[in-house]
């Protein structure tokens, strides 16, 4: 992976500088935001340009608004953001125009502007050029500190870096990216993945990737059916891909040849229906009832996994071992988030229902690493490039 330049890499000291931030935060019916730690996780970076006395123009999109939509405005996060800066954070009217224009030019050194939704205009998802060329006419230098966004082609993430230079990560990239780096490039072993959720098939890029990179790996969650379902197993009424079952199959000769170890649960709860209410079991993986499913992994299961992580020196999390949402059905996964929290290795979680899960489970401040972006995590377990570190300038060796 090129090393990117990053914001010590820059002068900004009397510049305007145009940071892409990730505030899409949950927002609820009365526009009181529900959950702010995206907010919080942007403030080194703000709080760097602030002491560096830059001007700063910060821009985000929220929700997925059909057109200029008042209830996707971004008024709730400026002014959270005013309380944790401990000065006003101007919002402006929108992201583009004259008067978005002057009130950028007219920032002092140290203040902070917020740009509007930039999703209230279309060509943000189409990413289209004069869109992107208008937000890049804004600042003097690029700062990309939106992980969550990096896995997308959208103007403000891929255009605008190639029309305003310099273009650079922001701090909080630049952690994400180098915690990946120290998990996936150049990891210390023994290397656990335990990968969890309710589809092989929004996994299968990530197993093949990891197949390659990981000594140990787990699979639980609803995924685990499709396997022991290939392996000539009855799963009673659980999930399956039936379409899958082969590609499962060839999985698990992969692991044999490459020598990593593979495992699934090895009991279940099982339940008739997915809700609290419902009568449940605890069951070997070769027994489910027909007319039962498995909602989670069992009690030997955990103690299994506890095991698997016992001398690993770096573990990857992703995606839960259960309907965790459910009280009856949340055990597997809270105990892994447990478990994880509580080694000494290497810990990296991501994914929207991880990081829930861990927030739950209230294990947030003891795992290393809980990445910010669901999508663009996922693609980097996957191999893959992120569209928004392409456009970054390289850093000298």
């Amino acid at each position: 992976m090129p090393v990117r330049k990053s914001l010590r890499d820059v002068q900004v000291r009397g510049k305007r500088v145009l940071v892409r931030v990730d505030f899409n935060v949950p927002i609820d019916e009365q526009g009181n935001i529900v959950d702010d730690i995206r907010i919080k996780a942007s403030l080194p970076t703000i709080e760097y340009l602030m002491d560096a006395r830059a001007m700063i123009i910060l821009m985000s999109h929220l929700g997925r608004p059909q057109g200029r939509d008042q209830r996707f405005s971004l008024l709730p996060v400026a002014k959270r953001l005013s309380r944790y800066v401990g000065k006003e954070v101007k919002l402006a009217p929108d992201c583009v125009g004259e008067e978005v224009r002057s009130m950028s030019l007219s920032l002092e050194e140290g203040e902070i502007l917020l740009l509007e939704n930039l999703r209230f205009h279309e060509g943000e998802i189409t990413c289209d050029e004069e869109f992107a060329r208008q937000l890049a006419e804004l600042g003097e230098v690029y700062v990309a500190d939106s992980f969550g966004t990096c896995h997308r082609r959208h103007a403000s993430v891929y255009l605008v870096p190639k029309f305003l230079k310099p273009a650079v990560m922001g701090f909080l990239l630049e952690k994400e990216i180098n915690y990946f780096v120290k998990a996936m490039i150049n990891p210390q072993r023994p290397v656990v993945a335990i990968l969890g959720g309710a589809k092989v098939s929004t996994k299968l890029g990530i197993i093949k990737n990891l197949l390659k990179r990981v000594d140990r790996i787990f699979i639980g969650g609803a995924m685990a059916f499709t396997f022991i379902k290939a392996m000539g197993y009855s799963v009673g009424d659980s999930l399956v891909e039936e379409d899958l079952i082969s590609t499962a199959i060839d999985i698990l000769d992969v692991a044999k040849k490459l020598d990593v170890k593979l495992y699934l649960p090895v009991d279940f709860v099982v339940g008739k229906k997915a809700e609290d209410s419902t009568p449940t079991r605890v069951v070997p993986w070769q027994e489910i009832p027909d007319g039962w499913k498995g909602l989670d992994i069992g009690p030997v299961s955990v103690e299994l996994l506890r095991e698997i992580i016992s001398d690993a020196q770096t573990v990857i999390w992703n995606g839960p071992m259960g309907m965790f949402e459910l009280d009856r059905f949340k055990n597997g996964t809270f105990e892994t988030a447990k478990m994880i929290a509580g080694s000494p290795a290497l810990t990296i979680a991501g994914g929207g229902d991880t990081d829930h899960a861990i927030h739950r489970a209230g294990v947030d401040g003891s795992i290393d690493f809980v990445s910010t972006g669901g999508g663009a995590f996922l693609k980097l377990l996957e191999g893959n490039t992120l569209p928004c570190l392409e456009v970054l300038d390289l850093k000298e060796e």
